[in-house]
């Protein structure tokens, strides 16, 4: 386990796993948020984080929460990096034809710290293979 350090603002919320077993840590808004229809949010959590050098966090979806309430987390998974030190914040899409309305505290999504490695790119000729260049659906 590593440690993660964080700043909360006085609207803020600590993330928690919620169960033993959580991969993720549910995050919570930070202030009420309105998405109109169809529209996209970017929903605050009072948050900033710094995270060890060769980590990221990922911030996925909820599963409950996107299917009880057709919200959905856009740029999934979104990436922190380790250098950034601004508040997370939450990309948001409506797709009710209604408003749909975030309370402050409600858990709005879940952060997952992941270890990264760094690639050496080097140009060169790659190897073929029995896939080759087939892409989408080209397996059926």
């Amino acid at each position: 386990m590593i440690n993660i350090k964080i700043e909360i603002s006085e609207n803020g919320f600590l993330p928690k796993y919620m169960t033993e077993g959580s991969s993720g840590a549910d995050l919570y808004a930070s202030s009420d948020t309105t998405i109109e229809p169809f529209d996209v949010s970017l929903v605050p959590t009072g948050i900033r984080v710094q995270i060890p050098s060769g980590y990221e966090i990922q911030i996925r979806p909820r599963s409950g929460f996107s299917l009880k309430n057709k919200i959905l987390i856009l740029n999934t998974p979104g990436t922190i990096d380790s250098d950034y030190r601004g508040e997370i914040k939450v990309i948001m899409f409506n797709l009710n034809r209604e408003k749909f309305y975030i309370k402050r505290g409600d858990r709005i999504a879940q952060m997952v710290v992941a270890k990264v490695e760094k690639a050496n790119f080097v140009e060169d000729k790659i190897d073929e293979t029995e896939r080759g260049d087939g892409g989408f659906g080209h397996t059926g």
